[in-house]
């Protein structure tokens, strides 16, 4: 907000995608005319010898947190 970040919303390092479930806030976020959310996914590939490719209905899930 004007320029500073006011903190982490919600943060999960092991996330797993056939265990998808719903996160309670702790206490009411105000988000306010202006304000930007940045939700950021990171894919853990150096296992896999080919490209990954992901469907945009596995983004829409995904980024379907706000």
């Amino acid at each position: 907000r004007n320029g500073e970040q006011l903190g982490i919303i919600c943060e999960d390092n092991k996330y797993d995608f056939r265990l998808q479930e719903v996160r309670d806030m702790k206490e009411t976020l105000i988000i306010k005319p202006g304000d930007e959310i940045l939700v950021e996914c990171n894919f853990q590939t150096l296992d896999r010898s080919g490209t990954t490719f992901v469907s945009l209905f596995f983004y829409l899930q995904i980024f379907h947190c706000f």
